[in-house]
């Protein structure tokens, strides 16, 4: 890229929050140095939340730019209370490197470990856990004011229930992470979603204190629908960038389905089509708008799954909603019994996490099956449902599932 990184993040608003602006506008165009972003292994996947900071970092590296992806296998001892009401689960080390080990895969998807600038991932564990903390609170504690840290917006939440002193060292790790790479990598610059950005900047007041000189950070913006509201959320939870836990087809549909007024949004912060297209797509009148979120599900779910599996999601979508394309890859579930019960085929989808909702799912109109609205809570499917060997269960409009025999 002949832009540098500044620009190209700023042409596609990705930066919410940045310290230091003009100084690191300077230090883009003079030279290329590392940049670190930070993910906790407490789950066996990365989800949404984590998509446009991984994006983010995929940028600096087009730029020349060197990334550094720490997975916190010493942090998520602790847990992140940022934006939490309560203690998080506590993992045990067999956990932590499972969950490590899967991170890794997915990453590897938004940068590449080849080339001058290849990506390294290192792991806090290899330095925090060995840490003698009487020794690191007398080195470091002496920086850190606990009246500035009570006031971050990373503790207020759980002030209401009480924070441990357990939780309050996470800042303090989280700036030692910094400045431990800071020392040792020559990392300049730390890249993490808005709700990171006390623990952040934390860390840059750390190796500023310490060293005079040479730290940043920059917040990338969280992803909202018209509502103001985080998005991300499907039918049955989370929407993971694991096909295990969220299917390409369940991928690509969320995407299909987003509003016209975040479009724009979605095609900038998670594609790498360029502004031009973005913006020309994100302004088509009426009905063509559709044609984007295609190209922004198709996109989005092959930088995921891959192009192969992306094709397949669009083949189901095509033939579920346009009457082309392959029934083939949408979500299927195997029934037993051709003779269940609409409310146990209901729950066997996940459409509806227990009886009582999927009954009222019903009474409400929700439920359809093979086109055709279900209006009895005690519906029994038969030989009947399985035409073609399958039958569709469908909520609203959007959630589809082929029931199969």
């Amino acid at each position: 890229m002949s832009k540098s990184i500044y620009e190209v993040l700023k042409e596609r608003d990705l930066i919410k929050q940045i310290t230091f602006e003009e100084e690191f506008q300077k230090l883009a165009k003079q030279e290329h140095f590392s940049v670190y972003l930070g993910i906790d292994p407490t789950a066996d996947s990365i989800h949404i939340g984590h998509f446009i900071p991984l994006m983010m970092m995929s940028y600096f590296q087009k730029c020349g730019h060197r990334p550094i992806l720490l997975v916190g296998g010493g942090t998520a001892f602790i847990g992140d209370p940022s934006g939490k009401t309560d203690m998080r689960k506590m993992l045990t080390k067999e956990e932590i490197s499972k969950n490590v080990d899967n991170i890794i895969k997915q990453v590897s998807k938004f940068v590449s470990f080849e080339g001058d600038n290849a990506a390294i991932i290192v792991n806090n564990g290899d330095w925090i856990l060995d840490l003698n903390y009487m020794e690191f609170i007398r080195t470091y504690g002496v920086y850190f004011n606990v009246n500035r840290m009570l006031d971050a917006e990373c503790f207020k939440q759980r002030m209401e229930k009480g924070l441990t002193f357990f939780e309050l060292n996470y800042m303090l790790m989280q700036s030692y992470d910094f400045l431990h790479l800071f020392e040792t990598h020559g990392c300049k610059v730390e890249i993490g979603g808005d709700d990171q950005w006390s623990n952040m900047l934390a860390g840059v007041d750390l190796i500023r204190k310490i060293h005079q000189n040479g730290s940043f950070c920059v917040t990338c913006p969280l992803l909202l629908n018209a509502e103001g509201k985080k998005m991300g959320k499907t039918v049955s939870g989370a929407l993971w960038l694991d096909a295990t836990k969220t299917s390409p087809y369940e991928f690509y549909q969320y995407w299909r389905n987003i509003g016209d007024t975040e479009v724009y949004d979605v095609l900038r912060m998670l594609t790498f089509l360029p502004m031009e297209e973005v913006k020309r797509l994100s302004s088509l009148p009426g009905e063509q708008i559709n044609e984007a979120k295609k190209i922004a599900a198709f996109e989005i779910t092959k930088l995921i799954h891959g192009e192969e599996e992306a094709k397949k999601a669009e083949e189901a979508s095509l033939a579920l909603f346009e009457g082309s394309g392959s029934l083939e890859n949408m979500p299927t579930v195997k029934v037993e019994n051709t003779n269940i019960a609409i409310v146990d085929a209901i729950l066997l989808t996940n459409i509806a996490p227990s009886k009582g909702q999927a009954r009222t799912l019903i009474s409400q109109g929700g439920i359809s099956l093979n086109d055709t609205k279900i209006d009895d809570t005690n519906y029994m499917l038969s030989d009947n449902d399985f035409q073609n060997g399958y039958a569709i269960l469908k909520k609203g409009k959007k959630v589809f599932y082929k029931l199969e025999k």
